[in-house]
């Protein structure tokens, strides 16, 4: 088997839900040896959200939580503390969602755990980052999409609010993280210095403004939402055809006047209130209008073909059913099955960063809640006789199953 490209890397993973074991998954995906280190008595919450369930698995939590595995530990007790602070003396890293201040009240925050190991990294992933006025507020990704503007950018003009159909914040949150925690774990390999990585869904909101931000910084301008259209070109959007829609993107001069030609509109091209990428978007919902009536005159299937003939950038809107069928998502292994004795075929999302030495494997299905507890703590140095005692003290749980309470 080929050799991982994080294989040897200890991660410890103390998030839930959403952003955090989005990040830890992404290292995991890439061969880091991710312990989830849980809390008693159900563990992740994510492992009781849904519908949908799999048998007795949340969807959410399988999707999530690959390649990990689970440790249960009370860190409220200062048993639980002390073992943790032994598990840190053989992790890399550490990543955490708590609110900022809880790890701190544990005793488990950036000075202390940094002062066991000088080069450890420590990921803290929160709502609105460890600093500033809002720092101790909770944060979930409708509220960051809020905060950071996006929601009022998302929909069409002259609706209410909407949210990116996707909890972008939480997973882009989880990319910077992961992102950060790479960045630290370098440096610390070449100079044996760890450091605090610190992240949030705020954050990651407001760095996708990047045309939005643009607009406001250069002209003062409060940016509202377009629909699909783009913010500084056209035709660059979803256009109707006579059995749906298509997705034409046409954004540069070039392209433009390919397009004209390829759907015999040859004269766009002169026409005086067209003639520059200003003016086409200075009269956007115009210059739709005009496109669509050419574009409901045929199916989207056949505007397609005829535009990729023509080499003109446009594409389907599909749906999830549609996704998990086209040939360049299954070509490009987006979709993974994963065989199990209990669950059978696990569908899996792809790995959507492909390395050519060291690619990433889907190679186990997310843990039972402390499947993995005593395995783990021997791995770390603990006798049996300790994770005995531990487990009879209930400071470590075993294996609860999928941990839904179902």
């Amino acid at each position: 088997m080929t050799d991982s490209a994080l294989s040897g890397m200890v991660v410890l993973d103390l998030t839930q839900i959403m952003a955090g074991p989005f990040c830890t998954m992404t290292l995991a995906d890439m061969g880091a040896n991710v312990i989830k280190v849980e809390k008693p008595n159900g563990g992740d919450d994510n492992r009781r959200m849904g519908p949908p369930f799999i048998k007795d698995w949340s969807a959410g939590f399988l999707a999530l939580n690959r390649n990990k595995r689970s440790l249960v530990l009370d860190l409220r007790s200062e048993d639980g503390q002390a073992v943790f602070k032994r598990l840190v003396k053989g992790a890399d890293a550490v990543v955490e969602n708590f609110r900022p201040g809880v790890m701190d009240r544990l005793g488990l925050g950036y000075d202390a755990l940094t002062a066991i190991k000088p080069s450890l990294i420590y990921c803290s992933v929160s709502g609105f980052g460890n600093t500033g006025p809002d720092a101790k507020k909770g944060g979930f990704d409708l509220v960051a999409q809020g905060v950071s503007g996006l929601m009022s950018i998302t929909g069409h003009p002259s609706m209410p609010p909407a949210k990116v159909g996707v909890p972008i914040t939480d997973i882009s949150a989880g990319l910077l993280a992961a992102n950060g925690v790479l960045c630290a774990y370098i440096y610390a390999l070449k100079t044996g210095q760890g450091q605090q990585v610190d992240t949030s869904l705020m954050e990651a909101g407001v760095a996708y403004t990047v045309w939005e931000s643009s607009v406001y910084f250069a002209e003062g301008e409060i940016p509202g939402p377009l629909g699909s259209a783009h913010r500084v070109s056209a035709p660059y959007q979803a256009l109707r055809t006579s059995d749906g829609y298509l997705n034409i993107g046409a954004a540069t001069q070039p392209t433009w006047e390919q397009l004209c030609r390829a759907i015999g509109l040859e004269a766009l091209i002169d026409d005086p209130r067209f003639i520059l990428p200003g003016d086409r978007k200075a009269r956007q919902d115009e210059l739709a209008d005009l496109l669509e009536e050419t574009f409901t005159k045929d199916t989207t299937s056949n505007w397609l073909k005829m535009l990729e003939e023509a080499g003109v950038v446009a594409g389907p809107i599909y749906n999830m059913d549609q996704v998990y069928k086209d040939p360049q998502v299954l070509a490009r292994k987006m979709l993974v099955d994963l065989e199990d004795s209990d669950l059978g075929t696990i569908h899996n999302i792809g790995i959507p960063v492909k390395l050519s030495g060291t690619p990433g494997q889907i190679r186990t299905r997310a843990p039972m809640l402390g499947e993995h507890s005593a395995e783990v703590l021997r791995e770390h140095g603990f006798s049996q006789s300790e994770v005995d005692q531990l487990v009879s003290g209930n400071v470590v749980v075993e294996n609860q199953g999928p941990g839904t309470g179902r």
